[in-house]
């Protein structure tokens, strides 16, 4: 099934919250400066609720793969309305995963795969603007064949379900699953739709902390309605900016912590927010992981960039703090953000005098050294061909483009066109320039991890040292990525992960290893279709 933006626009019409989007201005007094519309006795306080982890997914059951011998897991997600508890006494009404936000956290194996039967269970009728509530599913970060990979235009219609299969042979990482429909992917993300997905293998469970001290924190950002409804106002399509952080889905909250060594799993899940992570006391923030997974060298500083979807792997030592010390994980903003009061902070770390089990090598060390990978080991000697793209913004429509393409041109072509189409196997320098002035564009490439060769000529910040899938092209910016294209064949998508640029129109695709007489086998549009969900 697809569905092109225009028809988006007739079948939701222009919705509640378009309609009063004018309304949804920040307001300023000489003590206060906030864009929710609740009252001050509802509107949460930083550091009042302690953190909360999303629930671990249980597979449905396990198998083997008769075809190579592995083992496969078997899960089952649905999509649901529900509400949540986020504000002292409202609830809120959000679309989760099972319910929850945000979604449960999926963690496996490297070479055991991955069944996901995604079920879309929600309302025919999108709360925020009136819209339709088809979803498509991505495993971000995933090299996953096509018709698995969150096509924007493979929708699954309410009463439907997809499954999604995952092969998990990559390197350990921090993954995270979304919804990707079609010019909804910011209402349906923004309206709860995001969970973590870990992937692990035997050397990062040897270098770094497990279990307990292995912490996923998804961090986005929110706006309020009076009665407790979650506000939505893209200004222009431009981006939407809350003036309340949540971490797992709570208001700033406080971690109890012991004098040790943590790992925290970051990811950004704003829909168009960046943040300057930074701790109170000035202490470095040690990065030993990106988006792809692990850093060959581990990065200490003092503060990044973190741009929405982007996911970095980071160790906190609380061993030299005193029992009873709080440590804030402050927010420093970057350009053309829009802050509030208190969306300079994200979370809180209380230490408590706990004794630590000093049997876990891990609860006193820093690796230096970690783990190489294909991506890290390219050359730019080795690529074959450079290709340069420009983002760009359309005053006149408020679209948002790479080059002069859009998604509404991929759909008009019935899916062919393309602005790539590298060889299987090719390595190529890709370059993204935004000079549209007033944004920054956090770019995914999906299928494949890339190296960052250069920011502006010079190097790339240290914390940008690892494999990466999405990378912060900042305003005046150009980046020239290192990659190489594989393993599957077939389209895969370019987009800008500000979701609002994305739903209008930020998104264009790339083909590997096709040419125009190919009969692709993995079309994602008819490879592996969605199914009437009979409630099995």
């Amino acid at each position: 099934m697809t569905i092109t933006r225009r028809q988006v626009l007739l079948i939701g019409g222009i919705g509640a919250i378009g309609a009063a989007g004018a309304l949804w201005l920040p307001r300023e007094t000489l003590d206060a400066k906030s864009i929710s519309k609740l009252p001050a006795s509802e509107m949460p306080r930083p550091f009042r609720t302690p953190l909360v982890l999303a629930p671990l997914l249980s597979p449905t059951s396990s198998g083997i793969d008769p075809l190579d011998g592995a083992p496969v897991n078997y899960y089952t997600v649905t999509e649901v309305a529900a509400s949540a508890a986020i504000l002292p006494r409202l609830k809120t009404p959000i679309l989760g995963y099972n319910g929850v936000f945000p979604g449960p956290t999926i963690s496996v194996d490297q070479g055991s795969k991955t069944v996901l039967r995604m079920r879309n269970q929600l309302p025919a009728i999108h709360p925020l603007d009136g819209g339709t509530t088809m979803t498509s599913t991505h495993l971000h970060g995933s090299a996953s064949l096509p018709q698995y990979d969150g096509y924007a235009s493979d929708v699954t219609p309410n009463g439907f379900y997809k499954d999604y299969k995952y092969t998990n042979f990559q390197p350990a990482r921090t993954l995270w699953y979304h919804d990707h429909a079609v010019h909804r992917t910011a209402q349906n993300a923004y309206s709860g739709l995001a969970g973590q997905y870990h992937l692990h293998d035997p050397l990062e469970r040897a270098l770094l902390p497990q279990g307990e001290y292995d912490v996923p924190l998804t961090i986005t950002d929110a706006m309020f309605a009076v009665d407790g409804s979650l506000g939505y106002a893209d200004n222009d399509h431009s981006g939407l900016w809350g003036d309340v952080i949540l971490v797992n889905g709570k208001p700033w909250p406080v971690m109890k912590v012991q004098k040790r060594v943590y790992r925290f799993r970051i990811l950004n899940a704003s829909i168009s927010r960046s943040l300057r992570p930074t701790l109170s006391t000035g202490d470095p923030l040690v990065i030993v992981g990106t988006d792809g997974g692990l850093m060959p060298r581990s990065q200490s500083v003092v503060t990044y960039r973190h741009a929405g979807a982007e996911r970095y792997e980071v160790l906190i030592d609380f061993r030299k703090y005193a029992t009873g010390q709080r440590i804030e994980l402050r927010n420093l903003s970057n350009k053309n953000n829009v802050d509030y009061d208190f969306t300079n902070k994200i979370m809180a770390f209380d230490v408590v005098g706990d004794p630590v089990n000093t049997g876990d090598p891990t609860w006193n060390t820093i690796p230096g050294t970690l783990v190489g990978s294909e991506p890290m080991s390219l050359t730019a000697a080795q690529s074959t061909k450079t290709r340069r793209f420009r983002l760009k913004r359309n005053d006149l429509t408020n679209l948002f483009t790479i080059d002069d393409g859009s998604w509404q041109d991929v759909v008009a072509s019935g899916f062919v066109k393309v602005v790539a189409n590298p060889a299987l196997g090719a390595t190529e320098i890709w370059e993204f320039e935004n000079s549209s002035g007033g944004w920054f564009h956090p770019i995914h490439i999906h299928l494949i991890d890339f190296q960052i060769l250069s920011r502006n000529g010079r190097a790339p910040f240290p914390a940008e040292l690892g494999p990466k899938d999405v990378v912060y092209v900042g305003e005046g910016e150009t980046v020239r990525l290192l990659m190489k294209f594989g393993p599957h064949r077939g389209k895969y998508m370019i987009h800008c992960h500000n979701l609002p640029h994305e739903d209008h129109d930020m998104m264009v695709q790339f083909s590997v290893g096709l040419d125009p007489n190919d009969v692709d086998v993995n079309d994602p549009m008819t490879a592996a279709r969605s199914a009437w969900d009979t409630g099995a």
